[in-house]
C-alpha cells in the first residue's frame, strides 16, 4: 500500500534530500538542500511524499510563482520515485494529489520543466496528464554531474498543466482528445542508449530538434500529443490560440 501525504517536518524533508542522491546520482553540490524544502513550506509551496510503510519512496516539491496579471501559479520543481517503485503509478498519484491541492486553493496552473529526450516522461506529461508545451529553454540548468543527463546541455521543455481546462479533465477521465496536427518532431526511441554510447550523435539530435521546437513555437504551435512506436517517439504539434 502506497500512501501519499503532505510533508511538514524537518526529518521528512531530510529524507527527501537523501532520495535525490539515490534517484538522480547528484553530487552534494547539485542537490536541492533541506532549506529549500523549508522555504517552500513557509511560502505556500507544495511538499508531498509517497510512503510504503514508514519509508519514503517518492516525493514532490513545488514553489509558488506569479504570472503577469497578476496570476498565481505553482512551479513543480522536482518529482522523483525510487527506481524499484517506477511504473507503479506513484508519479501520477503524486501529480493528481498536487492538482487537487492546488485547485482547493484556487490555483489552476502548474508548470514544470522536463528533458525532451526523456520520451517516457514526455508521454506521461502530455498523454497521461494533459499538459501542453509552448516553450523550450536551452541548457536551463547548465551541464550537471548527474549520470542521467549524460554530459549534455540541460535543454528543457516547459510543461503547462491547466488544471481545470476541458482538455485536462478529458485526459484524466481517459477520453479521446481531438487534435489538428500540423507538425511532428521525431526522436529515435532508443535515444537513451544513444546518449550513453554516442554523445556526439545525441547532441546533434538534441540541437536539431531543439531548433524545430523553437521555430514551431514561434509560429504559434504547441505540443499537444505524443506517440510512441517501436523505433520512434513523436511529439505532435497543433495551432494553439
Amino acid at each position: 500500500m502506497i500512501e501519499i501525504r503532505d510533508l511538514r517536518r524537518l526529518d521528512e524533508f531530510d529524507e527527501a534530500v537523501r532520495l535525490q542522491q539515490t534517484i538522480w546520482g547528484f553530487a552534494d553540490i547539485g542537490m536541492l538542500p533541506l532549506r529549500s524544502f523549508v522555504v517552500s513550506r513557509n511560502v505556500g509551496g507544495q511538499l508531498l511524499g509517497a510512503y510504503e510503510g514508514g519509508a519514503m519512496v517518492g516525493f514532490l516539491i513545488a514553489v509558488p510563482g506569479i504570472k503577469p496579471g497578476p496570476r498565481a501559479y505553482l512551479h513543480s520543481h522536482m518529482l522523483g520515485v525510487l527506481p524499484a517503485y517506477r511504473d507503479a503509478g506513484i508519479g501520477r498519484r503524486l501529480k493528481l494529489r498536487q492538482r487537487d491541492e492546488a485547485l482547493g486553493r484556487g490555483i489552476d496552473l502548474i508548470e514544470w520543466t522536463f528533458d525532451p529526450l526523456e520520451l517516457k516522461n514526455a508521454f506521461f506529461n502530455i498523454e497521461r496528464l494533459g499538459a501542453i508545451v509552448r516553450r523550450y529553454s536551452e541548457n536551463q540548468y547548465g551541464v550537471t554531474d548527474s549520470p542521467l543527463h549524460g554530459g549534455l546541455p540541460t535543454d528543457r521543455s516547459i510543461a503547462e498543466w491547466r488544471l481545470d481546462s476541458p482538455r485536462v479533465r478529458a485526459v484524466l477521465a481517459g477520453e479521446r482528445v481531438a487534435r489538428r496536427v500540423a507538425e511532428r518532431i521525431v526522436f529515435p526511441s532508443d535515444i537513451g542508449r544513444i546518449r550513453s554510447q554516442d554523445l556526439g550523435r545525441a547532441r546533434e539530435i538534441q540541437r536539431s530538434n531543439g531548433e524545430k521546437f523553437q521555430r514551431a513555437f514561434e509560429r504559434g504551435l504547441a505540443v499537444t500529443g505524443f506517440e510512441r512506436g517501436e523505433t520512434e517517439g513523436i511529439y505532435l504539434l497543433e495551432p494553439w490560440a
